[in-house]
């Protein structure tokens, strides 16, 4: 029996696509070689079959155990894993093999370490840039604790895209992200800006977890105010009964109601639909 406080998923979440099992099992298998972690495995992602199938993924570097607690991710917490010094070349060899041109690595949340993980992330980059400077590097980072010192050390690698998810409205951060801050994340991607101006800035956010539209406009007038250039918007589906409750389940009119809002403010680039995610596509 469906319970009364669950909300019932709508005819447009059923995602029906073509895949390819050798290409899925093509990646898991270099995945499982080289001890990578993926967040499309570890934060459940709806896309994952697909990208998958595509023969990409998003690496996740310094392990699969996060040192915060949001509610609404899947990503393991606890006490987390040794840093491995050879992760940034294993990273780069599947890179090569599975002849990426555009590369997106993110991390778990790592609040033991003094750099926040900024010095494995500026490593991964160099080492692929190694491969072929044409190798586009996008990195999904956490909030380094708004260490400007950590940013630095990744901005003076090649980085052609600087991602930090601002994740929710303002409200829900109490509830939803307790040890992240909203200023924060803002201040974060404004002072990416300020070190290297050349640098495309993103964020992204989930929909449906008890905002309002004049809320939503809020937060994306203050991304534009933190010269943020890519957003990316999209429907946050609950990955286990464990994590926060979907308020509500937005249809393509609303996301594109959404979408036109953040058209009007101008940012270079805006994806908003139900399965956009950070690194989709």
């Amino acid at each position: 029996m469906q319970s009364p406080n669950v909300l019932i998923k709508p005819n447009w979440l059923k995602k029906k696509i073509t895949i390819n099992d050798k290409n899925i099992d093509y990646v898991k298998n270099i995945l499982n070689f080289y001890q990578l972690h993926t967040v499309c495995q570890s934060a459940k992602c709806p896309n994952i079959f697909e990208c998958f199938s595509r023969q990409t993924a998003t690496f996740m570097i310094l392990g699969n155990i996060c040192t915060r607690n949001c509610t609404f991710c899947a990503v393991d917490k606890g006490q987390p894993l040794p840093v491995d010094n050879l992760e940034p070349l294993k990273v780069a060899e599947a890179v090569k093999i599975l002849n990426l041109k555009y590369v997106v690595i993110t991390s778990v949340t790592r609040d033991d370490l003094d750099d926040g993980g900024a010095k494995q992330f500026a490593q991964a980059v160099k080492e692929i840039k190694k491969i072929s400077s044409n190798i586009k590097v996008e990195c999904l980072i956490p909030d380094f604790k708004g260490n400007t010192k950590s940013l630095k050390i990744l901005l003076a690698e090649k980085v052609d895209v600087l991602n930090h998810n601002i994740e929710t409205i303002k409200a829900n951060y109490k509830n939803i992200r307790p040890q992240a801050d909203y200023n924060r994340s803002l201040n974060l991607l404004q002072k990416s800006k300020e070190i290297n101006s050349d640098i495309f800035t993103k964020s992204g956010f989930m929909v449906g977890l008890g905002e309002s539209f004049k809320e939503i406009e809020k937060l994306l007038i203050d991304l534009k105010e933190a010269d943020c250039d890519i957003i990316t918007i999209g429907q946050y589906l609950q990955p286990s009964s464990k994590n926060y409750p979907v308020k509500k389940y937005y249809t393509k009119d609303e996301f594109e109601k959404i979408y036109m809002l953040a058209k009007n403010l101008n940012f270079k680039f805006v994806f908003a639909d139900t399965f956009v995610r950070s690194s989709y596509k």
